[in-house]
């Protein structure tokens, strides 16, 4: 049966497309995607993301049972902090990408992705040893307010001084009236914010940002522009650039990968002994240099021969450029490798740029 999260009467209200993503009625888009996609690049837009799930680990011990089930280290930030991680398997593949917040070090929040919401929880519950996690996904409704005149809008409804909300720092008060966790957090690669709030309260705080936002020129927006947005800074989304079979050093994430904290985790001997052999294909980011636009699935070829495969793809609304993400050998991962892409028969020329694509001053 398709879920549907507490604004699903506002998005039909609003006229949005609605499609199924994960098991959710979901929009996809109000107005247009590039207008959506222009909104968060210039001024705000409001996501609805309460499809995501959240899993949340307390009382003594909960800091050291979830270190160890996640790729970067909570020891390493204070209370009131969040850390971007993996929750990996044996091999050091994806079980999910995940943000952790620390509220103290008995309290854990983890939001994972909508698709693999039952799937996390099972695994956590399998793996974890110490706290139990509690799956409080049915708890939060979430939506995400992005854009450079996304703080100002959320600032106007808050006594919250979010100006001392630094980047994946987050704070709890009210929003529009309404009880929140206020996370500077988001997947476009603007600033501002995701609310996290009761389910019962989601289409007040929704309605009011609207109507806040109106001098801001706000715009409801759908996961095609999501989707876009997050492309054009080479963010990584589950089942497409990231999954159980590519490890975090093929995707260039090592960064969330913390191989020296105290008691480790799961999949770090993996990633150890790779690091150590060396990594043998990586994930980049390309730009097409003939007509076409690359998309999910399309084949990678060097010199007619098959070698790597497009994980995302989109001509960027903002970088007006066709864009591209996939796995390549490592020999082929270098700013200005060449390669084609097999569009429909077509064998159209990519190479290899520095990302993200869009630079962010």
């Amino acid at each position: 049966m398709t879920r549907r999260t507490p604004l699903n009467e506002a998005h039909r209200a609003l006229g949005a497309r609605m499609v199924d993503f994960a098991g959710w009625d979901m929009p996809v888009q109000y107005s247009s995607v590039i207008a959506e996609h222009e909104a968060v690049r210039n001024a705000v837009g409001l996501f609805d993301v309460s499809h995501m799930g959240e899993v949340e680990f307390k009382g003594p011990g909960a800091l050291e049972t979830v270190n160890g089930l996640i790729s970067n280290d909570l020891a390493r930030i204070a209370d009131g902090q969040a850390v971007y991680a993996g929750l990996l398997n044996e091999q050091g593949g994806f079980v999910d990408d995940v943000v952790a917040y620390r509220f103290s070090p008995e309290r854990i929040l983890i939001c994972v992705n909508a698709s693999n919401r039952e799937k996390d929880f099972a695994w956590m519950k399998e793996h974890a040893r110490g706290v139990t996690p509690v799956d409080r996904g049915d708890e939060y409704a979430q939506i995400a307010v992005q854009g450079p005149k996304a703080v100002g809008l959320v600032q106007r409804l808050t006594k919250t001084d979010v100006s001392k909300v630094g980047t994946y720092r987050f704070a709890e008060g009210e929003v529009a009236g309404k009880p929140a966790i206020i996370s500077r957090t988001g997947y476009t690669g603007e600033d501002g914010f995701e609310l996290y709030c009761a389910p019962g309260d989601a289409a007040a705080l929704w309605s009011a940002l609207l109507t806040e936002g109106q001098q801001d020129g706000v715009k409801p927006c759908g996961l095609g522009a999501r989707d876009s947005l997050r492309t054009e800074m080479k963010y990584a989304l589950y089942g497409n650039d990231i999954d159980d079979a590519h490890t975090a050093l093929e995707a260039g994430l090592g960064w969330i990968v913390k191989l020296d904290k105290a008691g480790g985790f799961i999949g770090k001997d993996a990633l150890v002994a790779q690091k150590a052999a060396g990594v043998k294909r990586k994930l980049v980011g390309f730009e097409l240099t003939g007509a076409g636009i690359p998309r999910h699935g399309y084949p990678i070829k060097k010199d007619g021969a098959l070698v790597g495969e497009t994980t995302s793809g989109t001509m960027g609304p903002t970088v007006k450029k066709p864009i591209g993400i996939g796995y390549v050998p490592t020999e082929l991962s270098a700013e200005g490798s060449t390669f084609d892409v097999e569009i429909r028969g077509r064998a159209v020329p990519a190479v290899v740029v520095k990302t993200p694509f869009l630079k962010k001053s």
